[in-house]
């Protein structure tokens, strides 16, 4: 298998927000992210350290959504950019993760058709800084962005915090299976 620099940057301007995104898939999970919202940054440095790749957000813009909205879209077109042709990866990756209470499953497919199926019960409306529906949408709009098949879902827990923690740094786990390398794989298995 012959393996390239797995590394991407991309940058997005509308006249909502102004993203931008580097990373290199083949990291050490070192980050630096930086946009208004506390959780979501929080969020993705989890995805950043569990899947270790290094990565640079920096984002600014009106509203929240829209902010969440295209962190999620240009962070998922840098992933698929850095993965090129999908050639030699195992393609699939799944994680059941722990977080105190919580316990949340992440299984994904790196095909390119998108397909994204969440079951959370996130019983209030908010968590710190951010509304569970951007949480949802973010998730919805990164995987869709890849494009990969991600199925979630929180198999139990009662702090909130803890399983919207536990459910991305499953996702991170999932990814980094799913993307690396199979060295006896010839092709892309389909």
């Amino acid at each position: 298998v012959s393996k390239s620099m797995r590394t991407s940057k991309l940058e997005r301007k509308t006249k909502e927000t102004e993203i931008s995104v580097t990373l290199n898939l083949d990291g050490f999970g070192k980050c630096s992210i930086d946009t208004p919202i506390a959780f979501l940054n929080h969020m993705v440095n989890e995805l950043s350290v569990h899947s270790l790749i290094d990565l640079e957000v920096k984002a600014r813009g009106d509203l929240k959504h829209h902010i969440v909205e295209d962190v999620a879209i240009v962070l998922g077109n840098a992933i698929k950019n850095a993965l090129g042709d999908r050639f030699g990866l195992k393609r699939f990756g799944y994680a059941i993760v722990p977080m105190d209470d919580a316990l949340a499953l992440a299984s994904v497919d790196l095909v390119q058709r998108p397909y994204v199926s969440i079951k959370v019960n996130l019983e209030k409306q908010r968590v710190e800084d951010m509304a569970c529906e951007d949480i949802i949408h973010f998730i919805e709009t990164f995987a869709k962005n890849i494009p990969c098949t991600l199925h979630v879902e929180i198999l139990k827990g009662e702090n909130i915090h803890h399983k919207i923690e536990a459910v991305f740094k499953a996702i991170a786990i999932s990814l980094r299976e799913a993307w690396s390398y199979d060295e006896r794989r010839i092709g892309t298995p389909s």
